[in-house]
């Protein structure tokens, strides 16, 4: 099965430039353990137009700017997002970590887009396409993958931003994600295995 990964710009998706083509990448929602992270990060959307000069006419409020994102491309296997996050959700991941996570489940929606040199335009590579994703932090021995880091990146000073990393296992039912290889050529892929009680 082909893996998927995709390294993304976080200095392109906290301060996109129009004349950059590099991967960028929004968490665009995520609950952990019943917990919604904040979306609290106003970022330009790629494929969002501009009008004269640099003004953007389309932008949305997420959760996260994506970094890193991998799947070995398996039903089963875990999606690892290394993620930056506010100075707010920086303190609730933080107190996740330190607490008791009897409740592991994690609600999420993600968009990774890529530059097609052909077409000269964005377009979506790897998504959720608006759907709620369905998972369990994934346990690692013991532990389960979920990390944040306490000091502030140095990649992008402001605004004030912490990495985050989670490693997601599909739940026991089967759900899509949404790939593309340029901005007409698209498919699909199942992750989960559905599971009958």
């Amino acid at each position: 099965m082909a893996s998927s990964q995709y390294s993304c710009s976080v200095r392109q998706g906290l301060n996109f430039e129009k004349d950059q083509q590099v991967l960028v990448g929004h968490l665009v929602s995520m609950s952990v353990g019943g917990q919604a992270l904040e979306a609290d990060m106003a970022l330009t959307i790629p494929t969002a137009t501009f009008s004269s000069g640099d003004a953007v006419t389309e932008s949305t409020s997420v959760v996260g700017v994506v970094a890193d994102i991998s799947w070995q491309g398996g039903y089963a296997d875990p999606l690892h997002f290394t993620v930056h996050v506010s100075t707010e959700n920086q303190k609730l991941i933080a107190i996740k970590t330190h607490t008791n996570l009897l409740d592991n489940d994690v609600v999420f929606q993600f968009n990774i887009w890529a530059y097609d040199p052909v077409a000269k335009v964005y377009y979506l590579a790897f998504h959720s396409n608006e759907t709620d994703m369905n998972g369990l932090i994934l346990k690692e021995g013991g532990n389960l993958a979920l990390q944040i880091s306490p000091d502030a990146s140095t990649i992008v000073k402001s605004p004030l931003n912490y990495e985050m990393y989670i490693g997601i296992m599909p739940q026991e039912t089967a759900q899509v994600l949404n790939l593309a290889v340029s901005n007409t050529d698209k498919f699909v892929k199942t992750w989960g295995v559905a599971v009958s009680t």
